[in-house]
């Protein structure tokens, strides 16, 4: 018997038994349906969280702070605040050969931009400020944001108006929140507007006083949420890098005086280094902690998210497989069902010339088809009800004020992976029935009635 021929009677035995093989088929189909609707739960989830780091482009980016801000090192010429003494103190220890501790200055900021690989540095400047507008005013950390950081990130899109022409331009952008809390029906009339902004200087006899001036609003931003949205550099309130500087270098926090055992300006608390490419993070990281400084960055982090949503993909596939576990047994049902009415054609066959390899492979074959088609039903059952749900739960979203998201990710390898399973799946239910079929002693079979 060919292939062909075995593929012939398979399908004409399963369109004989239509009733049976659409629910057997259906049952398939929703255990396919649960276990992707579940593992594209776990993917969507992830691509959300993983998604939005990278759009926000933390993944190329190093924080660097101050090289002795931590206890027990030490710090320019002094120790740690955990009791030791200064440096050729009796019992002070000693510190690393190769490494230097510094400050973040405008000289480090050099240093670290003549780094391979490295394309950008900026510090990380917070001024607090003191916002007004009509007749309102509340305090704000006001952030710093450099041009270079343009359609990268939060900047990607802005909800209304643009983002900064240059780095001295007098011009300020705000969150969507602050935004609504100051226009809530009309956001995007803020554009074009002035807040005025105050801040504590001090001038260059030493006599702190208070300097105002009013910021054109240039642009609304989206901002982000979760626990690197500080670092995403999205603030209520965000000014250009070169007039940040400015700020800062005139501001009460940055006043000369003595910092780490120096005088001059207080050091920045801490800076941004951008990389050329994400994969070069670790080797630039690695470098800033020998010059000193102590480095860290999302990828530090992430590593444990994506062992946290593999655990999770894990759990949801557990699940969703208990489903197709049951179908699998509608499956063997059915294929014994199918022995029990077709022995006497079985005993036919196998008198002809049939042989046990090809009774086995024409269930086999009817057992596949059944777990392609339910797979193929489930995938497409599964990402109905995923889209039912998520359009569901966007619109609750929004209401309570969030951005909407896709909470469910088919990706072709899922797809692929569902219905493979659910052949396999197939295969393993058909396997018992089919070797039944083949034992079948075609004597008795032919006196079956």
């Amino acid at each position: 018997m060919t292939l062909r021929d075995a593929i012939d009677l398979a399908f004409r035995n399963l369109r004989q038994a239509k009733l049976r093989t659409f629910l057997t088929t259906l049952g398939v189909s929703i255990g396919i349906a649960s276990l992707a609707g579940m593992v594209s739960l776990g993917v969507g989830l992830q691509d959300q969280t993983v998604g939005r780091l990278q759009r926000s482009g933390l993944f190329d980016a190093v924080t660097v702070l101050p090289g002795g801000d931590r206890p027990g090192v030490m710090m320019g010429g002094r120790l740690g605040p955990r009791g030791f003494g200064r440096r050729g103190d009796p019992g002070a220890p000693a510190a690393a050969p190769d490494r230097v501790e510094r400050d973040i200055n405008d000289q480090a900021l050099a240093d670290l931009a003549a780094l391979e690989h490295v394309r950008d540095v900026y510090p990380a400047l917070r001024i607090p400020v003191e916002m007004k507008y009509g007749g309102e005013s509340e305090f704000a950390l006001a952030a710093a944001v450099p041009v270079s950081v343009r359609g990268e990130g939060a900047f990607q899109s802005m909800t209304y108006g643009r983002f900064f022409a240059s780095d001295a331009e007098i011009a300020c952008m705000v969150s969507l929140d602050l935004a609504k809390r100051i226009d809530e029906k009309a956001p995007g009339a803020l554009v074009g507007r002035s807040l005025t902004l105050n801040y504590a200087a001090v001038t260059p006899t030493g006599v702190p006083q208070r300097t105002e001036f009013a910021c054109p609003i240039v642009g609304v931003v989206e901002r982000e949420t979760g626990p690197f949205a500080a670092a995403a550099g999205v603030s209520p309130l965000m000014l250009p890098m070169g007039k940040a500087r400015e700020m800062y270098a005139a501001s009460a926090i940055a006043a000369p005086g003595v910092s780490r055992g120096t005088s001059g300006p207080r050091p920045y608390g801490s800076a941004v280094v951008r990389v050329t490419a994400a994969q070069f993070v670790p080797d630039v990281q690695e470098r800033i902690k020998r010059m000193g400084f102590n480095a860290y960055s999302v990828g530090d982090s992430i590593q444990g998210i994506k062992r946290a949503f593999i655990l999770l993909d894990i759990i949801l596939s557990l699940i969703g497989s208990i489903a197709l576990a049951v179908s699998s047994l509608g499956i063997m049902n059915t294929m014994v069902m199918s022995i029990l009415e077709r022995t006497r054609e079985i005993g036919i066959m196998k008198a002809i010339g049939g042989s046990d390899g090809d009774i086995r492979r024409i269930f086999l074959i009817e057992a596949s088809a059944i777990g392609f088609l339910g797979g193929v039903a489930g995938v497409i059952l599964g990402w109905g009800v995923g889209r039912a749900i998520n359009f569901g739960a966007n619109i609750y979203v929004e209401q309570q004020g969030g951005a909407a998201g896709n909470l469910f990710s088919l990706p072709f390898w899922l797809i692929g992976g569902a219905i493979g399973f659910s052949i396999a799946v197939s295969l393993l239910a058909g396997s018992y029935p089919a070797a039944r079929a083949a034992r079948l002693d075609p004597i008795q079979a032919l006196r079956h009635d």
